[in-house]
């Protein structure tokens, strides 16, 4: 199907052609408040991009409304949840994607792959994001720098396409009182939970990208998590789990009633 779409989509005009109905490049700025990190020195925030799909399907002037968001709401983190590219990665689109997340004022930027990251060359895509200051974790973690050194962000590789194994990530957290999951797909929970994750951050269904009114979701992709859980904010026993509806399309460059969408977390 792919193949068939690069040929069909030759010259980016479906993107182009969907930004002119009015509304289509509005991005929703979902803001949540959580108390996990008991009395810190201030407060965290936390910005969260997943789903860019930079390619045909997504418009310019989506992806600068959502990096405006982004870069208005001067997180301390920025979190990014894979899936850079719909179709191929090649320099452009890879110049393209580092230009943005360098554009966006944040202390740390840590980032994770997708699926559709690891279909193309994830290797022209982890340098992109090496050059904006982002560091991308494969099963990996990292404690954030004082006033936040007490935390630890940790990512795992995608539950479709790659490899996780949350044992070295786990690992890599040692002593840190309050532990963050950056995973692309919902169904990386099942590898974290009751693993004394606070909070995991992920993208992967679009929201459905085609949803009922009210937000159902015709169809899902697989995976038990992924189905479950579409969007929003969840409470899986111990862990958080946020599902972000993401930036961009794939196949199709329409969104109906699953808005694209950036989050914007302040944890106290």
């Amino acid at each position: 199907m792919e193949s068939a779409l690069r040929i069909a989509y030759s010259g980016d005009w479906p993107a182009r052609l969907w930004v002119r109905f009015p509304g289509a490049a509005r991005v929703h700025c979902v803001r949540h408040e959580l108390a996990l990190l008991g009395t810190p020195a201030r407060r965290l925030r936390l910005a969260f991009l997943s789903d860019l799909h930079l390619g045909p399907t997504t418009a310019t002037e989506t992806l600068d409304h959502a990096f405006a968001a982004i870069t208005e709401a001067r997180p301390d983190v920025l979190l990014l949840g894979g899936d850079y590219v719909f179709l191929d990665a090649h320099r452009s689109l890879a110049d393209e994607l580092s230009k943005r997340v360098a554009s966006v004022p944040a202390r740390t930027k840590l980032a994770v792959f997708g699926n559709h990251d690891l279909w193309t060359d994830h290797g022209l895509l982890e340098e992109a994001l090496t050059r904006a200051g982002a560091r991308v974790l494969v099963n990996q973690a990292v404690r954030l720098p004082a006033p936040f050194d007490e935390i630890a962000v940790l990512g795992l590789d995608d539950p479709w396409t790659g490899r996780p194994d949350p044992e070295p990530a786990i690992s890599e957290c040692g002593d840190a009182r309050v532990r963050l999951a950056l995973v692309h797909s919902p169904d990386g929970a099942a590898f974290l939970q009751n693993r004394s994750i606070a909070l995991m951050l992920c993208g992967h269904t679009h929201g459905g990208q085609i949803a009922l009114p009210g937000g159902r979701p015709l169809v899902l992709p697989p995976g038990p998590y992924s189905k479950r859980f579409a969007w929003g904010l969840h409470q899986l026993e111990d862990l958080k789990l946020f599902v972000s509806r993401g930036v961009g399309a794939t196949e199709l460059p329409l969104r109906s009633y699953a808005p694209a969408e950036v989050a914007i977390f302040d944890l106290f």
